[in-house]
């Protein structure tokens, strides 16, 4: 595979500052120490597959200098031509879809199946949901002598996690380019090819030059500049706690805007009406998509104390169909694979039962984690209280419906979560009583359109939707 050599700014592929092939060691860094090029790993095999350039600050400016410039043209073109210009760039996702597909695999190691219909599929459905609201959206409106209007909020530091490498990088641009926005996008160093490929796209769909521009790059180096530069409005972050609040206190200095998509520990609560099998096997298979690396994943399963041995069992039966490897693909890194077992060695050590997998590792090479459940876990232990982002899930008993509540509700986080009944108005009540930006209700389907974010310590703001799209958004009142 090629060097991906280039960063997109001002509608042209250019060299990074200072990055050139010649005058780099093998760890891609300059004589001088500085890093030039990132390596990109294959995590099913630990093999570098190719690099991408580095960029610095000045990279970053100018990639924000061109998002300003192009920022009053494109916020003067009507909402129906944005609309349009979104809709190619759905079409040209359509176009690559299996590209893409082998990419997310290639990078993050996901199996190609769940790439084709998650990494692929998904943000395709989001870029065209985007396409359609712009056509719809009120950007105007009127209240009594008023007229209010909805303007976009400038140029957007975009700073996208690994995880869900296209699918993150849509639910960002999209809504910012439909609000008449204009956007640097900083992706994560683990998977920028594909964002790469959505460059391509973006270039071929026929989006004005600088309206959307890319630096790959090193998070404290690039993801802080961006983070830091005058010239950026609002800045739009997906990732961990701890990185999201040093990103708020940088926003929150400058008063500019900032959106956090963080980290979650979300609870799948089964009341003792439900279907028992069915809420243990969606739990479980929910787990370990995408090798347990999603914010969002039910990584806590609350059963009541009468169903719990059953439910360990079923859940261990479940867990036996994920072979690493086949069903379940490796961890993104050498070091969130370390990460993952660290914390299985911890549950092991806090008190907690192995009932499926364990800390060792499932195959010789690649970043694979064996998918385990733990039983026996208290609401206080690391593994029920901190993310780990692998496929591990634990068990917890819990004696009547205000102790489930107590425990759910437990945690620094909010992000998602799940109740299973068997009445839908018992499982409805319940899910009112959580902590949590969404809720899945007797195993509901991921919708598009419908807010993303969380409570608490899981962010600040809302993607996806509607909502997503008024993040990008501010008010100008006109008073007649």
């Amino acid at each position: 595979m090629k060097p991906h050599n280039a960063l997109y700014i001002g509608g042209r592929w250019h060299p990074a500052e200072g990055a050139t092939a010649e005058g780099t060691t093998p760890e891609g860094t300059t004589p001088e120490g500085t890093t030039s090029t990132i390596d990109v790993m294959n995590p099913a095999t630990g093999q570098i597959i190719t690099t991408v350039p580095a960029g610095s600050p000045k990279d970053v400016d100018a990639a924000v200098c061109a998002a300003r410039a192009a920022l009053p043209g494109w916020a003067g073109t009507p909402p129906e031509e944005r609309a349009g210009l979104l809709a190619a760039l759905r079409d040209q996702l359509v176009a690559r879809t299996e590209e893409i597909a082998e990419t997310v695999t290639a990078e993050l190691g996901a199996p190609l199946p769940f790439s084709r219909t998650v990494h692929a599929g998904v943000p395709i459905a989001v870029c065209g949901a985007y396409a359609e609201l712009t056509r719809s959206y009120p950007f105007e409106e009127k209240i009594d002598n008023s007229t209010v209007l909805l303007e976009p909020v400038g140029v957007v530091g975009a700073i996208t996690p690994w995880n869900y490498p296209l699918h993150q990088i849509v639910a960002k641009v999209a809504p910012a380019l439909a609000a008449g926005c204009t956007v640097v996008l900083k992706p994560a160093e683990d998977t920028p090819l594909v964002a790469q490929l959505f460059a391509e796209g973006v270039d071929a769909a026929g989006i004005p030059a600088g309206v959307f521009n890319l630096v790959t790059g090193l998070g404290p180096v690039a993801g802080q500049a961006l983070a830091e530069h005058e010239g950026v409005d609002l800045v739009s972050f997906t990732g961990s706690t701890a990185v999201g609040r040093k990103i708020g206190a940088i926003a929150g200095a400058q008063v500019k805007r900032v959106a956090l998509e963080l980290g979650g520990k979300s609870a799948n609560v089964i009341l003792p009406g439900a279907d028992l099998a069915r809420a243990v096997g969606v739990g479980v298979a929910n787990v370990m998509a995408n090798s347990g690396q999603t914010c969002s994943a039910w990584t806590r399963m609350l059963v009541h104390k009468d169903q719990y041995a059953e439910a360990v069992d079923l859940a261990v039966a479940a867990v036996a169909k994920y072979v690493p490897g086949e069903r379940i693909g490796p961890l993104a890194s050498a070091k969130q694979q370390d990460r993952v077992r660290g914390y299985i060695e911890q549950g092991i050590a806090e008190g907690a039962k192995v009932v499926a997998g364990g800390p060792q590792a499932p195959r010789d090479t690649g970043y694979y984690v064996t998918p385990t459940v733990f039983a026996d876990v208290t609401p206080e232990m690391t593994i029920a209280q901190e993310e780990i982002f692998g496929p591990v899930l634990s068990l917890l008993r819990y004696e009547d419906e205000e102790d489930a509540v107590r425990i759910a509700n437990g945690t620094v986080y909010g992000l998602a979560g799940a109740v299973w009944a068997g009445d839908e108005d018992e499982a409805v009540a319940f899910a009112r009583r959580l902590d949590t930006g969404q809720v899945d209700i007797n195993g509901g389907r991921f919708n598009p359109l419908a807010p993303f974010g969380g409570y608490k310590q899981s962010g600040v703001g809302r993607e996806l939707g509607a909502h997503g799209l008024a993040e990008y958004l501010q008010t100008k009142s006109l008073q007649f």
